[in-house]
C-alpha cells in the first residue's frame, strides 16, 4: 500500500509540471491518465482513442491504478515534452494538430498519425507526400443540393491549378463544379453533417457562399483530404503573398465558424413578419450568413459586419414585437447602412451572439474586409 500511494503521488507531482499539465494529444488541462508505453499525460477522452491502438499504446489511469515502480521511473525519464520532441519532430506547417474542442475524427487520426504510423517521427517522411502531391483523388458522399439523399461523387484536388473538381461519374471528362483554392474552406461538421467523419465545404459561386456537405467512411480518408486541402491552400497562399511568413499563413488555412444558430429576422424596412433563419459568424471574413436551414446548399443573404471605428455596432434589445415573431430576445445590429433587427429563443444565445458580434465588431479591418463591405454593401 505504501508502494502504491508512492507511486501515485509521484504521477501526481509529475502531472502538474510544464508540459505534462496538458493532454499530449488534444492540450486539455489536467490529463488524468497516462500512455505508460509512449511516456505521454493524456485526458479521459484521448486514452480512450489510445486504447484502439493496444499494439502501441497502454493506458492507465495515474489516480485509481497500481502504478509498478518501473513504469514510474519510465514516465520520469519521457513525459511530453520528450515525447512531442520524438513523435512530433518533423509535421509539416500545414498539418491541423486538433485542440480540445475537435471532433473525434480528428484527434483520433492525429493519434494513428504520431504513434501508430509515425509521420512525424523523420522515419517515414514521403507519407508527408501524399498530402502535397500535384493530385488528391478521392471517392466522397455528398448531399444532393435539393434533397437529403447522399450520393457518390468523385472528388480531385489539385495542387497545380490550386482547385478542388467534383465530379457526378467516374468517366465523366467535365466537372460539375471546379472549386478555387482562393474561396474554399474546409471544416469538420459531424453534428450538423450526421456523420462522425462528415466535412463541410464553402466556397463563392457569383459571389454568393454555396456549402457542400460530404463524408467517407473512413476516417483517415476524409482527414487526409482535409490536410491535403490545407497543404494546397498554403501552397496558394505562398504564391499570391510570397513576402509573408508560414506562420501568417497558417491561421488562414482554415476558416472557423465564430457562432452558428438559429435567429429570427425581419425585412430592410423592419415591418415585415420575422422569419426563422439559420445563420453563421466567421470572424476571419467578417460575414453574417443566414440560410433557411443548417444544410442548405447556397445563402439566402449575407451581412458584413465592420469594425466600431467604422460605425457597426451591436445592442441588446428586449422589445417584443407585434409582426409575427415568437422569439423575444433581441439583438440590434447598426452598419453604415441599415440597421438590422434579429430574434434569439433563449438569453443564453442572445448573450453569445452578442459576445461574438462584438468580438468581430472589436477587430480593426483589413485592405481585403473593405473590399468585401463594398461589394456587400453595393448588393443591399
Amino acid at each position: 500500500m505504501a508502494s502504491l500511494e508512492r507511486n501515485n503521488k509521484i504521477l501526481l507531482d509529475l502531472v502538474r509540471q510544464p508540459g505534462n499539465n496538458l493532454c499530449a494529444d488534444c492540450g486539455a488541462p489536467d490529463p488524468d491518465w497516462a500512455s505508460y508505453t509512449l511516456g505521454i499525460f493524456v485526458c479521459l477522452n484521448c486514452s480512450g482513442m489510445h486504447r484502439n491502438l493496444p499494439d502501441v499504446s497502454k493506458v492507465k489511469s495515474i489516480r485509481l491504478d497500481l502504478w509498478e515502480d518501473s513504469l514510474v521511473q519510465f514516465m520520469r525519464e519521457r513525459g511530453n515534452f520528450a515525447a512531442k520532441a520524438i513523435f512530433e519532430k518533423c509535421v509539416p506547417a500545414f498539418f491541423y494538430q486538433p485542440r480540445q474542442k475537435d471532433c473525434t475524427v480528428l484527434k483520433d487520426q492525429w493519434i494513428h498519425a504520431k504513434y501508430e504510423r509515425r509521420e512525424f517521427t523523420g522515419e517515414n517522411n514521403d507519407l508527408h507526400q501524399v498530402y502535397s502531391s500535384d493530385s488528391f483523388e478521392t471517392t466522397l458522399w455528398k448531399k444532393g443540393k435539393d434533397n437529403k439523399q447522399f450520393l457518390k461523387r468523385i472528388f480531385v484536388l489539385s495542387q497545380k491549378d490550386f482547385t478542388l473538381r467534383y465530379f457526378i461519374k467516374e468517366d465523366s471528362k467535365v466537372p460539375k463544379v471546379i472549386i478555387s483554392m482562393k474561396d474554399l474552406n474546409a471544416v469538420f461538421q459531424p453534428e450538423k453533417v450526421g456523420h462522425t467523419n462528415g466535412l463541410q465545404i464553402s466556397y463563392l459561386q457569383d459571389k454568393r457562399s454555396r456549402n457542400l456537405f460530404v463524408y467517407h467512411e473512413n476516417g483517415q480518408v476524409v482527414v487526409s483530404l482535409f490536410n491535403a486541402i490545407r497543404a494546397t491552400r498554403l501552397a496558394y497562399l505562398q504564391k499570391k503573398h510570397p513576402t509573408l511568413q508560414d506562420n501568417d499563413l497558417i491561421p488562414q488555412l482554415t476558416r472557423h465558424c465564430l457562432k452558428e444558430g438559429y435567429m429570427e429576422k425581419t425585412g430592410p424596412t423592419q415591418r415585415e413578419p420575422f422569419k426563422k433563419r439559420w445563420f453563421t459568424l466567421c470572424s476571419m471574413d467578417r460575414k453574417l450568413l443566414y440560410f433557411k436551414t443548417p444544410l442548405d446548399a447556397t445563402e439566402l443573404g449575407a451581412v458584413f459586419i465592420g469594425s466600431e471605428s467604422h460605425s457597426y455596432s451591436v445592442s441588446e434589445n428586449n422589445g417584443k414585437s407585434s409582426r409575427g415573431g415568437r422569439w423575444h430576445c433581441g439583438i440590434t445590429l447598426q452598419t453604415p447602412f441599415r440597421e438590422f433587427l434579429f430574434m434569439c429563443e433563449q438569453e443564453q444565445e442572445q448573450r453569445e451572439w452578442l459576445e461574438a458580434l462584438r468580438k468581430v465588431i472589436s477587430q480593426p479591418m483589413t485592405p481585403e474586409d473593405y473590399a468585401n463591405e463594398a461589394i456587400l454593401s453595393r448588393g443591399k
